[in-house]
């Protein structure tokens, strides 16, 4: 059993402010309109997650007795086999960041510290009595081991602070490292530095995000561009880069949203096609509706069973960000009367029926499962069989639902 220790917070507030590149900078929660989800009712579109979890509008850091409640509540008397600090904001800027750790650590239950960029750090030492307090793993935003780089790209005051702290936990537990990569600032040599300076500290492995300007590239909510006049690198750029960096050094270096060297994630069936001869036969015809990165790994893997499932991509390169707008120009002529989209996409059922309908043609607009693949964040940690495993029960769960609602 493990929990999560959700203590709050608000990007840009409960983070010393906002990183230049942070998704979130610039959007305004209280003009936001509801997206519509698959949590919402089906006669109310709007729900908590779709107008405001998305945005993360938090109130704010919860107080620790809150937090330790909540925990109790959800351990039922058992003890957990991990705790998950995380949060809004960064949690080295929750203020009882230590007392939590010593009360959800008791009895040696190992801590997992979610996102942290170390901002709120300001000694240096905070480190070892985290570690002494239960801390097994940190997910560490690094950005760049340059403090003058994360001074001003980071808004991080005490860089220094920072790095002599992730450098105390690469040394005492595992750690997870993150960049945003903005291209002609923390890329090629500079990204090679930091890596290397990575690889001496000890981290275990690195996770590369490419950093989104656009709406196309995932900002939905209205604040795009985050850094005018950057464009961001292209797919197959970004590809390269965690390939390049992956081979280069001897810690574990993965891609979100793709791509992972080692396990072929996202989508890893369309690299060993052998495994998909452990998926059911596609028996009726539907069209899949998903993201631009998606689109081709999907279509490889069901050119494999058949020609009945066709596959549509949206301006979209991420396919649990697809918002109604999406569907609006998307060309009907190649959907078939059964489509199916990912689970998460952010719009309201009545209106993507609607909006996928509005050819004439009736057609019957269902969710798929929530995930088909996994993606960096998620595959740096799991081997290539166990990556395969997860899916093949998705695409099982999803030719599933094609065989019962298909034509």
């Amino acid at each position: 059993m493990e929990i999560l220790a959700d203590v709050g917070g608000r990007p840009g507030i409960d983070c010393k402010g906002f990183c230049s590149y942070c998704y979130f900078k610039g959007v305004k929660t209280n003009e936001l309109s509801p997206f519509g989800c698959k949590r919402c009712l089906p006669f109310k579109k709007g729900c908590d997650y779709c107008s405001r979890a998305i945005a993360e509008a938090y109130p704010g850091f919860k107080p620790m007795e809150t937090v330790v409640m909540e925990v109790a509540g959800a351990t039922f008397g058992r003890r957990p086999e991990k705790v998950t600090i995380s949060g809004g904001g960064d949690l080295s800027c929750y203020p009882r960041l230590l007392d939590l750790a010593r009360m959800v650590g008791q009895g040696g239950v190992p801590i997992h510290l979610g996102y942290t960029s170390g901002k709120g750090f300001v000694r240096g030492d905070e480190a070892e009595p985290l570690m002494e307090a239960g801390v097994k793993e940190v997910s560490f935003t690094v950005f760049s081991t340059d403090p003058e780089l994360r001074r001003r790209y980071m808004n991080d005051r005490h860089p220094e602070a920072a790095l002599a702290n992730l450098r105390k936990f690469a040394e005492g537990c595992d750690v997870y490292a993150a960049s945003v990569l903005i291209p002609g600032v923390n890329d090629g040599p500079e990204l090679d530095r930091t890596c290397r300076d990575l690889e001496e500290m000890g981290v275990k492995n690195l996770i590369l995000m490419r950093f989104a300007n656009t709406r196309e590239q995932g900002l939905i909510l209205g604040n795009e561009p985050i850094i005018p006049g950057v464009v961001p690198h292209s797919v197959q750029e970004f590809r390269d880069i965690v390939t390049e960096t992956n081979e280069k050094h001897s810690f574990r270096v993965a891609g979100t949203p793709l791509w992972d060297p080692v396990t072929k994630s996202p989508f890893a069936l369309a690299y060993h096609k052998e495994e998909i001869r452990r998926l059911p036969a596609v028996r009726k015809g539907a069209t899949v509706i998903t993201s631009s990165v998606a689109a081709p790994l999907l279509s490889a893997i069901f050119a494999e069973l058949g020609d009945l499932v066709n596959v549509v991509a949206v301006d979209k390169d991420i396919g649990c960000l697809i918002t109604i707008r999406d569907l609006l120009t998307l060309d009907l002529a190649d959907v078939k009367e059964t489509v199916i989209l990912p689970g998460r996409t952010m719009a309201f059922d009545p209106e993507m029926r609607k909006v996928l309908s509005r050819d004439g043609v009736a057609r019957l607009v269902r969710r798929g499962p929530d995930r088909l693949t996994v993606d960096g964040e998620m595959s740096i940690s799991m081997t290539p069989e166990e990556v395969i495993e997860v899916e093949v029960e998705a695409f099982t769960e999803l030719i599933e639902e094609i065989n019962g609602l298909g034509v």
